[in-house]
């Protein structure tokens, strides 16, 4: 009998030239398109940055991260509460795991490790809330039960606090 061993998955890392794309394939056609075509590119200009976990160089999971800005009207209350108008955000502008490896906890763990990492960057720049335009109802909720608030106004835009954020994740986070 011959034993097959286990690739295990890499941790997030930053997008580079040697990483495999083609072939990744989740639920959402327009996450597919974007990680193929637009992610190196978006890198490459500085409008975002991605994060993908790899089994061996192949692409199983991603996100990106990029600066951005909301409207006051468009934030819930403690997201406006005593801000700048636009109020300063972190913007997670694509999630997406590859349908063979759903329901395995990368999702879990990418939204992790972004809001790590955007805990990280708000020592040195000024961030409220970490804003996602959910794709679907169930990506909206996904992020709800997530610590995401909805925005009063768009129902698909939701936010976390940085303050939630730091309570519900940087436990293991200690600034240097």
């Amino acid at each position: 009998m011959v034993q097959v061993e286990s690739v295990k998955p890499s941790a997030p890392e930053l997008l580079a030239a040697h990483h495999e794309l083609v072939g990744f394939c989740c639920k959402e056609l327009a996450l597919n398109e974007w990680l193929v075509k637009r992610a190196r590119q978006n890198q490459n200009t500085g409008a975002s940055r991605t994060f993908v976990v790899c089994i061996g160089v192949r692409v199983v999971a991603y996100y990106c991260l990029a600066m951005g800005s909301v409207s006051s009207h468009i934030a819930p209350g403690k997201v406006r509460r005593n801000m700048p108008d636009p109020i300063p955000v972190a913007v997670i502008g694509r999630l997406a795991v590859d349908k063979s490896y759903e329901g395995q906890g990368y999702g879990k763990g990418l939204v992790k490790d972004a809001v790590q990492r955007v805990i990280q960057m708000s020592q040195v720049i000024g961030v409220r809330a970490i804003l996602v335009h959910a794709v679907s109802v169930q990506a909206k909720s996904f992020y709800l039960n997530r610590g995401f608030l909805e925005s009063p106004v768009e129902a698909m835009t939701l936010m976390l606090p940085m303050q939630d954020a730091l309570r519900i994740y940087a436990v293991a986070f200690r600034p240097s």
